[in-house]
């Protein structure tokens, strides 16, 4: 089964510390299954492998208590994974070049995060980008969804604007891959 690093856990469980405080965070725990649980008691390290399998868990239950159902709270969640990691991790990028340059950064390093399936970037113009997530063992929306976010919150810490971030292809609707297309004004 797919595997992710640690500290995309810790982002999940950082994000609703921050906006529903300890009581919320307990209300999470409550709600994913036993086996995470006790995943999250044994700690997760930041940078040890998890199974994608605990990030799913989350993301899906802390939409369920405080989104709406519909797995939109993860695209929330996937800016803040980027707002908190980013300009620590890339902050040397940040100053080399735009949204497209941390793109391709991010593809080059998607094994480090995921043990599977790989990033890809492509464009058709200096200010959009298309990234694609091809081959990924276990595709669930609120992966797709989360990296739709990152991306977004990319573009914003990079210095430009997003213009447009949506998802054209997803294999959870049968897709070959998952495919999100962005564009940004360099303002």
């Amino acid at each position: 089964m797919a595997r992710v690093k640690g500290i995309a856990v810790l982002s999940c469980l950082r994000f609703v510390r921050e906006r529903h405080g300890e009581e919320g965070l307990e209300r999470l725990r409550a709600a994913i299954t036993p086996e995470h649980r006790s995943m999250l008691d044994a700690r997760v390290l930041p940078h040890a492998w998890t199974p994608f399998e605990l990030i799913v868990d989350l993301n899906v239950q802390a939409d369920a208590l405080f989104g709406v159902g519909d797995l939109q709270l993860c695209v929330e969640m996937g800016r803040y994974a980027a707002s908190a990691s980013l300009p620590t991790v890339f902050k040397v990028f940040f100053r080399l070049g735009s949204p497209r340059f941390l793109f391709d950064t991010a593809s080059k390093l998607w094994s480090a995060q995921f043990d599977s399936g790989r990033l890809t970037v492509s464009s058709d113009s200096d200010t959009s980008a298309r990234l694609r997530i091809e081959d990924f063992e276990a595709p669930h929306r609120s992966h797709c969804l989360a990296v739709k976010g990152w991306a977004l919150e990319a573009i914003t810490l990079s210095g430009a604007r997003p213009v447009r971030a949506e998802e054209t292809h997803c294999r959870t609707w049968g897709h070959p891959y998952c495919e999100f297309s962005a564009a940004w004004a360099d303002d």
